[in-house]
């Protein structure tokens, strides 16, 4: 696993804020959609606020979000990202 150091983090996350098609969503709520592993929710909730095409993770513990009507988070494995891709 890679860790980086707060400074470098700092500085990627300004760079990806410099692209033009990058756009950051606030998170004003909390939406608890996945229950196995609390930490994803946020995730969830800024895929849900950015309304997002895909959210795109290999974590089966997002699978959970195809059984839920509302709100429609779309998850793709990265295979399946990059077939759609093509």
């Amino acid at each position: 696993m890679t860790f980086f150091f707060k400074e470098t983090a700092g500085l990627i996350i300004g760079a990806l804020s410099l692209l033009p098609n990058v756009k950051k969503a606030e998170i004003h709520y909390q939406l608890f959609l996945i229950d196995i592993d609390k930490d994803d929710n946020k995730f969830s909730d800024c895929a849900f606020a950015g309304n997002v095409h895909y959210l795109v993770t290999n974590d089966k513990h997002f699978n959970v979000l195809s059984t839920i009507p509302f709100p429609s988070i779309n998850v793709v494995t990265l295979e399946k990202f990059k077939d759609l891709l093509d």
